[in-house]
């Protein structure tokens, strides 16, 4: 192309400024962006195709940024971020219903079109004998309008949650691990439930068995982290490749642990591991280059994380209270961005395990035991109880995550043919900034 000729080169209707944040995003930086830097970004993105600067916009995507992200995503042409901020949109709808009334039609229609997602729960079961129908065994959703929990059937009589690592990735739960009986016998397959056709089916397990064992689901990946087998601890790490059904070795933790606290935030995966000496330290698992990181440390006196859970650019670790105390427990914020630890004011309630069971949809934290779920609003300073829902009556560990359920079959069906309203024109960008 006569470009290759050209001393210049001149990039039409590129800002300077997008351009600069697509080389701070190719250098490895995650800066967060104002509204006017992200339509800028946006543009470029979708102008010279940089693919790692769209999972940065769509890693960014929060409760104050989800209208202009999804704007400009329809005007640029960027559709795995139109579509990511349209099911943020949908899974807080309640909170934005004065700014939904500005937003225009055809992209008001297709986020209504879009499922909610619903917080899910399963108790700890070891395999049951098929003769026994175990009804017990099942997995289940909260209706929050109903304020009722409603089943999704049982789970498959060979798997185990007890002691088993379980995450989400694409609609589908994926359980790894567990064990069953006294003796802690490691189960050797592996299960999948997916919630779009309602169905279950098993697959490999690691090369190394392992219960009580860490799993996140990650860029078309899960990442089994620690855990233990025959009682001993283990510190290999191993990832599976959901398209290849492959199983391979990853970095090993620098130290052996069962059942890491682990979470994912600003679309990287950290880990929590404890120390001697009272000493929390956070890791990185760096996905790309397949290395552990350490980002920061805590040192609290008879205390150590059990918990992890990711907000923005914020990790938010529940630990124990003072002298072990565990039916009220202390948050520790580590942000991200500034590098600083700051500690939640007062003391949270976690009883039986309520706060071990976090889990965040929007700016809400899912908390849930046999008594109640309680939901928090969570902010930089502080989590403020907001809604009390029902309780979840399956005794012992608890294993909660977000699915979006399909109502009627020929709903998921006409989703899925569904396709976005043609995209908008840039001049309807001009009220974002």
């Amino acid at each position: 192309m006569k470009e290759s000729t050209q001393d210049e080169i001149h990039l039409q209707n590129l800002g300077a400024l997008g351009f600069l944040i697509t080389l701070r995003v190719m250098e490895g930086e995650r800066p967060l962006l104002t509204c006017d830097e992200i339509v800028q970004a946006v543009e470029c993105a979708a102008f010279l195709h940089v693919e790692i600067l769209t999972k940065h916009l769509v890693n960014l995507i929060d409760s104050e940024n989800c209208l202009v992200l999804y704007q400009s995503a329809s005007a640029y042409g960027l559709l795995d971020l139109f579509h990511a901020a349209a099911l943020y949109i949908r899974d807080i709808y309640e909170y934005l219903e004065e700014e939904l009334d500005f937003l225009p039609s055809d992209l008001l229609e297709y986020v209504d079109s879009l499922l909610p997602c619903k917080l899910v729960a399963v108790g700890a079961h070891t395999p049951a004998l098929e003769f026994l129908q175990d009804v017990s065994r099942t997995m289940c959703y909260l209706n929050e309008k109903e304020n009722c929990w409603e089943s999704l059937g049982c789970i498959p009589d060979e798997a185990s949650t007890f002691l088993a690592g379980v995450a989400t990735l694409g609609n589908k739960v994926y359980i790894v691990g567990g064990a069953r009986g006294a003796n802690k016998k490691v189960v050797e397959r592996s299960f999948c439930y997916d919630a779009d056709n309602q169905s279950w089916s098993d697959f490999d397990s690691p090369h190394q068995l392992r219960y009580e064992v860490t799993l996140i689901g990650h860029e078309g990946h899960l990442y089994a982290i620690g855990g233990e087998y025959e009682r001993v601890p283990i510190a290999s790490v191993e990832k599976y490749c959901i398209s290849s059904e492959t199983w391979t070795f990853g970095k090993e933790l620098p130290q052996s642990a069962a059942g890491p606290p682990a979470t994912k935030a600003m679309g990287r995966i950290f880990i929590c591991l404890w120390k001697p000496l009272d000493t929390t330290i956070i890791y990185e698992y760096e996905t790309m280059k397949d290395d552990l990181i350490p980002v920061t440390s805590l040192k609290r006196v008879q205390s150590y994380g059990h918990c992890m859970v990711g907000h923005r650019d914020n990790l938010y670790i529940m630990r124990n209270g003072p002298s072990d105390d565990f039916l009220r427990c202390s948050i520790e914020n580590f942000n991200l961005t500034t590098q600083q630890w700051t500690t939640l004011p007062g003391q949270y309630v976690n009883s039986k395990g309520a706060l071990f069971t976090a889990v965040i949809r929007g700016d809400s934290v899912f908390t849930l035991n046999r008594a109640l779920t309680l939901i928090y609003k969570v902010d930089n300073c502080t989590w403020k109880p907001t809604k009390e829902k029902a309780g979840f009556s399956k005794g012992g560990q608890l294993h909660t995550f977000f699915l979006r359920l399909p109502e009627k079959k020929e709903l998921t069906v006409n989703q899925l043919n569904k396709m976005p309203r043609p995209l908008r024109s840039k001049s309807d960008l001009r009220s974002l900034t």
